[in-house]
């Protein structure tokens, strides 16, 4: 598990005029750069009470969809460049938080690198999106624990023993691993809150959003199959289904060695409440832990 893999097609990755480029997009400044550098290249609604339900609107249902946002941003610029969302990303209503853990991924195979480049800048756009549609009223980053988390979802999957570490940043099967974690859970938060807007624009755009999460999902789904990591993600998998009330299909099925596209008996893509998505992100904790160790910020939470 927290062996690295052997080197793949190394030489084409070029890591380090990509990453300088992505630096680039994402707008990484001059303090960023010396992070860089020093690394080197090598949703139904739950909410807080139930007066609440009745006052919930898209704004608010765009800032849960925003804290998911941060954290698969968070997790992604951090192991692809070593450093974290600009401050001018992070701010917002409220004080923005901390983000424990996550370094910089040294990728081996071309297409994994590609694959983590991509999803890298979507996310940081996917914010970026978000926080420009809510204006005034978008939440500042919340808490995110990319550490502590971990290594309990570790745990829990039977991945390794009690007090043992996995580090998703390890090396690049962890990576993706890490990543199997969070895009199916975006997929099915965002199928989950589509009914739930008002606003056709902002609907429209949800939908766009969680055709671009689908996209990132399958593609960490089919390579993970292809380095043979179905048991690890069945593992993962199976988490995700008692913390969620269901709605999961792992990496491998009765009927599949490969399944690309977890869906309902209509293959249909699962939808989740909040209060599904919120147990999975929080460890099943209530008051607050997992991922979130202080809960999201905003009236979803």
């Amino acid at each position: 598990m927290n062996k690295n893999v052997e080197p793949t097609n190394k030489d084409s990755a070029e890591p380090g005029v990509n990453r300088r480029s992505i630096m680039s997009r994402i707008g990484i400044g001059a303090a960023g750069a010396a992070v860089f550098a020093a690394a080197g290249t090598g949703l139904s609604t739950a909410v807080s009470s139930p007066a609440q339900a009745q006052s919930i609107t898209d704004f608010d249902i765009l800032n849960f969809a925003l804290n998911l946002e941060y954290l698969e941003a968070e997790f992604y610029i951090r192991g692809f460049l070593g450093t974290g969302l600009p401050d001018t990303d992070r701010t917002g209503v409220g004080t923005p938080g901390f983000v424990l853990g996550g370094s910089q991924v040294k990728f081996q195979t071309a297409n994994i690198f590609q694959y983590a480049q991509k999803i890298t800048v979507d996310e940081v756009d996917h914010v970026r999106f978000l926080k420009r549609v809510l204006g005034a009223n978008a939440v500042a980053a919340p808490n995110i624990d990319l550490l502590n988390s971990f290594n309990a979802l570790g745990v829990a999957a039977g991945l390794i023993p009690a007090g043992a570490q996995f580090d998703p940043f390890l090396n690049e099967r962890n990576f993706l691993l890490g990543a199997f974690v969070f895009e199916d859970v975006g997929v099915t938060a965002y199928a989950g809150a589509a009914r739930l807007l008002q606003n056709k624009d902002y609907l429209d755009a949800a939908a766009s959003i969680l055709a671009v999460e689908a996209y990132h999902a399958g593609t960490v789904r089919t390579t993970l199959g292809a380095l043979g990591l179905q048991s690890q993600a069945n593992a993962i998998s199976a988490v995700r289904a008692k913390a969620g009330n269901g709605k999961e299909q792992g990496l491998s099925t009765a009927s599949l060695t490969l399944n690309v596209a977890p869906t309902d008996t209509d293959s249909l893509a699962y939808r989740r409440s909040a209060s599904e998505v919120l147990s999975i992100v929080y460890n099943g904790i209530p008051a607050g832990g997992g991922f979130f160790p202080d809960r999201m910020n905003g009236t979803i939470r």
